[in-house]
């Protein structure tokens, strides 16, 4: 009964959604003459919201994990020390775009290293903006409140599709908004929980059969560790760095900002990082505090294991679900632009073109969320090669390469720093999580 009281009411809120979301479709598509490339208007409250959005999706699910793999203190640390850096970074690409005129990161990257960071740039955006989107998470949480293969593709299709057409952004702050009570509410829920489910864990027999059910054994299990080095924690900073990266989205928000300044946008970055920061924090913390050791990679599958029935978190599993699809549209508009660019280069704004891609990389998405089974595997290898040249590699190659400023200037020794941790934190997270695979096979 639980199962389908959730089905209704994810259902009534996907058709209220869809009905919005094609109305503001079908009003881009009345206006007439070209589409303006660089729109203005957003307040900052709504770029707010949107870049939180942007941030703030699948990733949240990994960091329990990742704090299980480092440690309580260990793991603060890296949080901080990624969180600045995606700041920094940001600073970076603000700076350079208020020094340019450019407003695209791909721009940027043909600028500082002509077609072939064009092309560099483009291919980055793309295949992050595909492992960001990760709509599996979307595809077993509709599986798992009993509904069927071919209505979870349906209702991610349509309500992703009605809200990726339209060709700006800037309307959507309300689902933004949403989006992020969505993501309140999930952290809400993991506090409790800790209360509620006692450790050692209890052995469940009724979960499903493809989970290895291991309750803790001893006490000590319930004790969190403030340091933790092994194997596992070549996940951590991947997951971290895809968990902040929302360098795709920054420039065209900055667009779109109202009276747009470097200052308000940093302003923007400086509320969102903190937020998302907050959320991520405490998410992680309680949800390592009430599973430890035992934490799933994704975490909401361990409350799906050891309270399956439990209404709370089945509400919470409609709540990430609607969250996750309503951040498809922000990180789809990067990856569109991507593609469009890098196939089409400057042409004039078409319909047709902006359709097919759409649907395209839609599709491509979806396809790759019923194949890929862990999302383990995509925060670590996205996030070491994607996230870390988005986040860290590009901005301070770029802006050594454009800037004019000398190069012991504050800002050159930073972006030098940058590029270096980058390179390092990717190079290293790869190799260990490939060498895991290799033991593990």
């Amino acid at each position: 009964r639980l199962c389908n009281a959730a089905s209704d009411t994810i259902q009534s809120l996907t058709v209220c959604l869809y009905s919005c979301g094609f109305t503001c479709l079908f009003g881009f598509f009345s206006v007439q003459g070209s589409v303006q490339t660089r729109a203005t208007g957003a307040s900052i409250a709504s770029c707010v919201f949107n870049l939180m959005n942007a941030i703030m999706g699948s990733g949240i699910l990994g960091l329990a994990y990742a704090m299980a793999s480092t440690g309580i203190v260990g793991f603060s640390i890296l949080l901080v020390l990624v969180s600045s850096l995606a700041l920094y970074s940001i600073h970076l690409l603000l700076t350079l775009c208020d020094q340019t005129g450019i407003n695209s990161y791909e721009e940027l990257g043909e600028k500082a290293l002509k077609k072939p960071g064009k092309i560099l740039v483009g291919l980055a955006i793309v295949i992050q903006n595909i492992g960001n989107f990760k709509p599996q998470t979307s595809l077993s949480l509709c599986l798992s409140l009993s509904f069927s293969l071919s209505l979870s593709l349906s209702l991610s299709l349509s309500l992703s599709l009605s809200l990726s057409l339209p060709p700006t952004k800037g309307f959507l702050g309300w689902t933004s908004s949403l989006a992020f009570i969505f993501m309140l509410y999930f952290t809400v829920v993991v506090v409790v929980k800790k209360w509620s489910i006692p450790c050692p864990l209890p052995y469940n027999m009724t979960t499903l059969s493809n989970f290895t059910k291991v309750s803790n054994s001893t006490d000590s299990e319930c004790t969190p560790k403030l340091f933790i080095l092994s194997i596992k924690s070549a996940y951590a900073i991947p997951t971290m760095a895809f968990s902040f990266l929302c360098h795709t989205a920054i420039l065209p928000i900055y667009c779109e900002l109202e009276r747009p300044t470097k200052t308000r946008m940093q302003n923007v970055a400086n509320i969102s990082i903190s937020f998302s920061f907050l959320l991520y924090f405490i998410s992680a913390l309680f949800g390592y505090l009430t599973f430890y050791s035992h934490v799933q990679s994704e975490l909401l599958l361990g409350y799906g294991v050891y309270r399956p029935h439990d209404r709370m978190v089945i509400t919470v599993r409609v709540a990430i679900l609607l969250s996750v699809l309503l951040t498809v549209p922000l990180i789809h508009f990067p990856a569109r632009k991507a593609v469009i660019v890098m196939l089409f280069g400057g042409r004039r704004f078409s319909w047709l073109t902006h359709i097919v891609s759409t649907l395209i990389i839609l599709g491509v998405v979806l396809m790759l969320a019923i194949v890929v089974p862990d999302i383990r595997n995509v925060f670590g290898v996205v996030g070491s090669t994607m996230s870390s040249c988005l986040l860290f590699v590009f901005p301070g190659i770029f802006y050594l390469k454009i800037s004019s400023q000398p190069i012991k200037s504050f800002d050159s020794i930073g972006a030098i720093l940058l590029v270096v941790f980058g390179l390092i934190m990717g190079v290293t997270s790869l190799t260990v999580i490939i060498l895991s695979w290799v033991l593990s096979s």
